[in-house]
Formats: C-alpha cells, structure tokens, sequence
C-alpha cells in the first residue's frame, strides 16, 4: 500500500533522554533549532504525536512563522498541516490545546477507542483502524487524504514502532549538549527487533549548540512488503538508467545489487562500458563473485522487469538472477511489448520462488530515459 514519506523528528540528551521526570517539558532544543522545526513543519502535510505526547506537554503543534503560513496559503496548501494523534483508547481530553488551535485534526484509534473519543466529543475526525491499531492501514488512510510528507513528533513509543515496522524514511535527531541521567525519564528509543544493517548519514549540522543529525534507512524489505529503503535503492536504479547511451533498439535501464544488511554489492546500467549489448542487471551480477554468499539474502532493484527472453545473450536477466541466488527484486515498470511480446520476466521470477515487488510510483522516472521508444 501507498505511504506517506515518513520524517521521524526528535531531540535526545547525550544520553539518550527524551525529557526528564520535572512537572515542566525539558527544552533541548536550541532556539535556532526551535525555528528549523517551525521550518519542517511547514514543509510537510501533516504532523502526528502520540496520545502520550499530548498528554504529557499539552503542545499546540503549529507552524508559528506568520511568513510560513502565508507561503504554504500561496502555494494552494492549508495554512496549517494536518494535525494527527494515535490513542488505542481513545482517552483523549477535549480540553487539550491540540483540538483547538491550527487547522483539520484526525484520530487513529481501535473500534473500541472510537466509542470513547467520539463520546468526548473531540474536535476531529476519528478514525478506527479495527480492533488493533494498524500503522500500515493508517498510513495508507493518511495518503487518501492526501498527505505525501508525514512528520512524526514523538513519543518514543510511537518512533520505536515506526522503526521496527520499517516504515519510517527519514530520522532527523537533534544532540543536546546535556544528560538527564534518571532511568525512569522517557527514552528515544526501546527495546525490540530493529531492521538490520547501518543507517546511512545524509547530513549533520551545528545548530547553536545542539547537532541535527539526519538519517535514511538502507536495509532491503523482506519478502513482497516494501520498505523506505527500497524506494530509495529503487530511485537509484531509475538514475542510473540516464547514463545509458542512447539505443533505439533496446531500453535504457539501471539496476543495484544490496545485501541484507544495507550494503552496495554492485550497480549496473544497460550498454555499461564497451559492451553495447549488456543489460543492466547482467552488468551488476557481473561485479559480484558468483560463490559471495550475500546473494542469496540480497536484493536486486531494476527500473525495468528483468527480461525473460533476450536476443543479444543466451541468458536472459531473469535467468542470470536465478543463477546468481537471489531471492528477492524490486522494479518500477513491466516491460511493454516494444521488443517482446508478453516478456514477463516478473512471472519467470515468481515462478522460482522469487519475491518480486512492484512499485508504480517509479515507473514515469523509468519510463524518462526510454520516451524515444515509447513514442
């Protein structure tokens, strides 16, 4: 299902505190770094805290820049992001400043929880998300409403779950030069099974005298759930197709190897080199040693269906793939019957035992570098 890009923000203590157990809301961010959030917020359609959070800080959650407001109203947007809270009970006060400042609020709650937000008479839409609360159908519920940037303010709990789940694009931490040092203040994060593998570091800067770190997720999905990581090893391969040199008899396509745990094995794109007839994904295999035992945990992201027949080689990518041990690909776009009729090479793949996952939300960017053909 279609999701929001997921931002999770924070700020932590040195040693790893939310806040500390003081009847006041501990500020550890700097004022310089106040405004960036304020600036973020802007940027996004919706803007989500836990039940916890709104019980515990009582926030307002707006964008407090006049000029802000004034350029997201310019740009056809609502003054304000959607505000939105997750409460499995349902126990929310009605006087809470959350409900009545900014713009459209929406609650995600179980059916349970419905009866007794509803009941309070909320200022809000409320939403049920069945007997449990459900973050994929949430995000998907967030997505027909419209919301394409999701930020996510905390509490812990809910950016733990978001992390687990492998539903979170982007972390965004902020250092504060502090320690709480009371075990039963609120962490950042909990305990529980994480997706494996490194985060990749996108960006650090000093802000005062705080650090804003920002990270991306890199670890494949498993099986035929997408993860963030895939969108974004997905978009590299869709790049790589426009360093293709140009054919008018055989599409340009990209395509990346990653193991498991988030690292590069190899990357590849159609007519690579001095080989005016390699495919991208066969360009890729070939920059790998065949016994690596990665492969077979990792997976293969092409902009383009592998092929299922192939005039140019005896092999065709769908074949190659199988050969190599891979058990899982991800693509944008299924091959059109330009070259060849009913190709198929997602249902070569699937036939063996493959995960193969389709994300058409890539296929206008795999389609980019091929118009000439399409046309």
């Amino acid at each position: 299902m279609p999701h929001p890009y997921v931002l999770l923000s924070a700020a932590v203590s040195l040693d790893g505190y939310l806040d500390d157990t003081g009847p006041d809301r501990l500020l550890l961010s700097s004022p310089a770094d106040f405004d960036r959030v304020d600036e973020v917020r802007a940027s996004v359609d919706a803007i989500l805290i836990g039940a916890g959070t709104i019980r515990a800080d009582n926030p307002r959650l707006l964008v407090n820049s006049a000029e802000r407001r004034a350029a997201r109203v310019a740009a056809g947007k609502p003054e304000y992001p959607l505000k939105v809270t997750v409460s499995g009970s349902g126990d929310l006060d009605p006087q809470a400043r959350f409900w009545h400042t900014g713009g459209d609020k929406v609650v995600y709650t179980t059916d349970k929880g419905a009866e007794r937000a509803e009941a309070h008479g909320l200022a809000a839409d409320v939403v049920s998300l069945g007997a449990d609360l459900d973050w994929h159908r949430l995000l998907a519920d967030l997505t027909a409403r419209g919301v394409d940037r999701l930020m996510v303010e905390g509490g812990g709990r809910i950016h733990t779950q978001l992390l687990q789940l492998g539903l979170a694009d982007e972390l965004q931490l902020v250092l504060a030069p502090l320690f709480v040092g009371t075990p039963e203040a609120p962490r950042l994060f909990g305990p529980g099974g994480y997706q494996g593998g490194r985060l990749r570091l996108v960006e650090t800067r000093r802000i005062e005298d705080v650090v804003l770190m920002r990270y991306e997720p890199t670890a494949p999905g498993t099986g035929p759930r997408a993860t963030p990581a895939d969108h974004h090893w997905l978009r590299l391969a869709c790049e790589l197709a426009t360093l293709c040199p140009p054919s008018r008899t055989a599409f340009s396509v990209g395509a990346v190897v990653v193991a498991a745990d988030g690292t590069e094995l190899a990357r590849g794109y159609s007519r690579e080199g001095d080989d005016p007839v390699v495919h991208a994904e066969e360009a890729a295999l070939a920059k790998i040693d065949a016994h690596d035992p990665r492969l077979a945990s990792a997976t293969v992201y092409s902009s383009l269906e592998p092929c299922a027949r192939r005039a140019s080689r005896p092999a065709p990518c769908a074949r190659l793939i199988l050969d190599a041990g891979v058990r899982r690909v991800v693509t944008a776009w299924r091959e059109p019957d330009t070259f060849v009729t009913a190709a198929d090479g997602n249902g070569l793949l699937v036939a063996h035992g493959v995960d193969v996952v389709v994300l058409p939300e890539y296929e206008e960017r795999a389609k980019a570098p091929n118009e000439h053909l399409l046309s």
